[in-house]
């Protein structure tokens, strides 16, 4: 297993097993060329959304690697306030130009439950599901599916559209495994991503998490990653720093043991991110 390594999607696409993520990072031309140099040092899976504001300068990134389009897994989301069916083609039309892609690789729903939309929620994720499907079919899109969707909303969804989602992205890390998320995704053929991966940099400070690091020579950043990884799950780290975009790469040479990754399961690092069972702005 090495960094170009994929996993094959429901729909029989292939994404890279661990991504570069780009949330926190401002619309400057220091992303941009953090993004570049991570695709220059074999990053092909590249995370961004709307909500982010720095779609322009990450695109530029993509373009300023060099690196041919198509090796290249370009994913975004529909934010909360652009959710519902013409909303969601003008949102997608306005993040491709903002790129500067003809289409995207992966295209996610950010949130479930957008604020103000606590009783029809459902009814509007189908909308805009039904949006990406048909974005989806004319090849704009190669594969579609969720972010911070939780087992009973996926459940919705699925009864009401045609195409499974190939993907669900959440806030996943040693101490919020998501057990009973994977159970069911791995049931129905969903790749898990996980965004905070590292829980906003809480676990890079945990004593038990360096003891066990320190017997792979590993740092805690490699060891979270690494059990994600051993899981299928794919991790998306996130940081501006060239020493750490390396390092975060270097997960493939060790296997860590049954035993500690039950250990790293159960360090205490509960939710930072929001509720996905609430409204979001």
């Amino acid at each position: 297993m090495k960094l170009d390594n994929r996993y094959k999607l429901n729909n029989g696409i292939q994404i890279p097993i661990i991504g570069y993520g780009t949330w926190r990072l401002p619309n400057t031309l220091e992303t941009a060329q953090s993004v570049a140099f991570a695709i220059k040092q074999g990053y092909r899976l590249i995370d961004t959304a709307s909500i982010y504001q720095n779609q322009e300068m990450v695109g530029k990134g993509i373009k300023d690697s060099g690196v041919d389009r198509k090796e290249l897994f370009i994913t975004s989301k529909v934010w909360n306030t652009d959710q519902g069916y013409e909303s969601t083609i003008k949102a997608f039309n306005k993040t491709i130009k903002q790129l500067g892609v003809s289409y995207l690789d992966l295209y996610l729903i950010h949130w479930p439950i957008p604020m103000g939309h606590l009783k029809d929620y459902q009814t509007l994720n189908v909308q805009t599901w039904k949006a990406m499907e048909e974005l989806y079919q004319k090849g704009k899109i190669r594969a579609i599916g969720l972010s911070n969707f939780m087992p009973e909303h996926i459940d919705y969804l699925m009864k009401h559209t045609k195409i499974i989602p190939a993907i669900d992205q959440v806030e996943l890390h040693p101490g919020l495994p998501c057990n009973k998320l994977l159970q069911y995704a791995k049931k129905h053929n969903i790749i898990v991503e996980s965004w905070g991966p590292l829980a906003s940099g809480k676990t890079l400070k945990d004593d038990q998490l360096q003891t066990i690091a320190n017997k792979y020579h590993k740092t805690v950043a490699q060891l979270c990653l690494r059990w994600a990884i051993q899981q299928g799950i794919v991790p998306l780290p996130k940081s501006a720093h060239r020493e750490r975009i390396i390092e975060n790469s270097k997960i493939f040479d060790f296997t860590i043991t049954p035993s500690d990754m039950k250990l790293i399961a159960k360090v205490n690092y509960p939710r930072y991110g929001g509720d996905p069972y609430k409204e979001a702005v």
